[in-house]
């Protein structure tokens, strides 16, 4: 009676692995890959409003008066309304808020290496702020990822930057070129 027990268990499990799986797959078919263009209205040029930008040097007080205008801009860059509730799919770079010992829950998705850690962030349009559903696991500072999920147009505010967009992530997982 145990070893039915122990194998219908196991049949239990192999059945819910299965389950789980063919779940996840079923679920990645139905994201739609955007690329981080898709996140910037068309015609937003930031640089618009700067008049006159010249040749300053780092110390010259008007080129910080020049990054404290434009970081306002990029801080409040405009981003599209009709990416609302979109199950998208989008590769990037993870820049962690919230890791523990069970994994990775809340982190930034940024388009290049380095942003957010090494230069200032880019415009919140080019930021989403990531939560997962579940912890995951196996991701450090900047690898890159495909994350899937529920696009909001919402501002989120953080210490390394502020992003235009929030993501519910459905699913996470290495970066693989298609």
């Amino acid at each position: 009676m145990p070893t039915q027990h122990i194998s219908s268990a196991i049949s239990r499990r192999g059945f819910i692995a299965a389950s789980l799986a063919w779940a996840t797959s079923a679920r990645a078919a139905d994201f739609r890959d955007i690329a981080w263009e898709d996140l910037i209205p068309k015609g937003w040029d930031p640089m618009k409003s700067i008049k006159n930008p010249g040749a300053l040097s780092d110390g010259d007080p008007r080129a910080q008066a020049m990054y404290e205008q434009l970081r306002e801009i990029w801080d409040n860059a405009p981003t599209v309304a009709a990416m609302a509730g979109q199950a998208i799919r989008l590769p990037g770079y993870v820049v962690p808020l919230d890791e523990s010992r069970d994994g990775l829950r809340e982190f930034l998705l940024v388009p290049y290496f380095g942003a957010c850690i090494h230069t200032p962030p880019p415009p919140s349009n080019q930021i989403v702020h990531v939560r997962t559903q579940a912890a995951v696991k196996g991701f450090r500072t900047m690898d890159a990822v495909w994350a899937s999920g529920t696009l909001a147009v919402e501002r989120a505010s953080s210490n390394m930057g502020v992003s235009g967009y929030t993501m519910i992530a459905s699913r996470v997982v290495a970066y693989v070129r298609k």
